[in-house]
This record gives structure tokens, sequence and C-alpha cells, in this order.
């Protein structure tokens, strides 16, 4: 498993949260070349259903084309605009319960090809198909994430950082050494300070 390869078919994305690629690309003209050549529907079509469903893969897809040709920076500013799009859980007031929070948010907003949504909040069950973000603390002010999931290396930093950050301004994220999905590993880790 590597980045840019769903570990299930038949896996879904909500609308809100594809929208983040829309929001952090300054460009829209290639937004929307991108999400056409991926086989995702137009922008407008998506701002005008944002609680539709889409292709898991063909975000990953866009993912892989923004990569190829725009660049790491831009996966990172989309991660940074995925809080701003997504679902969150509405109980976060601190930074342990930001970072904790992504793997929930990543549930909500992803739905397996039986359309079942794969974050149960009466149960608060969490079903499996799309791997997961696991934050650790280790310290007063220190913590490890470690996700294992599809999606790029950089984007998955942008996330970590925006959840940082709204806690604590200052907040450093940086990516450990050891596996990276960039190389084909099925996991890279993250340090945060704050």
């Amino acid at each position: 498993m590597t980045q840019f390869v769903s570990f299930e078919k038949g896996i879904e994305v909500n609308g809100q949260t594809i929208y983040a690629i829309v929001d952090a690309m300054a460009v829209k003209f290639l937004t929307e070349k991108i999400f056409e050549q991926a086989g995702l529907p137009s922008i407008s079509e998506i701002q005008s259903n944002p609680h539709g469903w889409y292709s898991q893969q063909k975000w990953l897809d866009a993912f892989k084309m923004i990569s190829d040709k725009i660049g790491h920076s831009s996966l990172l500013a989309i991660g940074k605009k995925i809080p701003e799009n997504a679902q969150f859980p509405s109980d976060i007031d601190c930074i342990e319960k930001a970072l904790a929070s992504i793997d929930v948010a990543y549930h909500m907003n992803h739905r397996n090809a039986k359309g079942e949504v794969l974050f149960i909040p009466e149960t608060g069950e969490m079903l499996e198909g799309i791997g997961h973000y696991k934050f650790e603390k280790i310290a007063d002010t220190k913590g490890i994430m470690e996700c294992e999931n599809p999606y790029p290396c950089d984007f998955d930093q942008g996330i970590i950082i925006s959840m940082a950050r709204k806690f604590a301004k200052f907040a450093i994220v940086e990516h450990m050494g050891g596996p990276c999905r960039k190389k084909g590993d099925n996991l890279c880790r993250y340090e945060i300070n704050w």
C-alpha cells in the first residue's frame, strides 16, 4: 500500500471534503482541468452538492496529478484546508483532542461500497477500509502522529499542522525518519511539538 492508491474498491469521500482542493488552489482553471482528467465532477457540481459522494480513487488520482504537475507544496496547502472544509467532531477544546480528532473526522467523511459512513456517532465505532491517523502524546508538549492511509504524505502533514495550530500557534510538525509513503512504505510518522 502506498500513497494515491485506495485500500479498498468502492470507497467514497464527500463533496465537502473534496472542496478543500478548490479552496487551496489559486488557479481554478487548473483545478477544473485536474478534476476533469481524474474523472471527478466539475467544481460547480461539487459546490452545488457538497453532501454528494465521490470516488476516493478519483480524488487520489487528482492528488497524484497535483503532485506530478504542481508539486508537494500544493498538497501541503490542500491538507491545511481540510479542517475548514471537512466535518470534524464538535467537542475539540485542546491540541490533544484536535490531533486525536483527525482519525474520527477522516472516518466521518468517507463511506464504503455499501454506502455506510465509516464512523458511527451513536456507538463511536469506526469501520475499516481506509486506514487511520493514530495520535500519541509522549510528553507535556510533544506527540507523534502515525498516518497509515492512501493519502499523500505532504497532504497529511498539512492537516496535522492546521489542527495543531488551532490551539498552539507556533506548533512544529516534522516528518520523522523511517518509513514514508513517498518511498512506497505503508505509513508516515510525524513529530508534533507545541
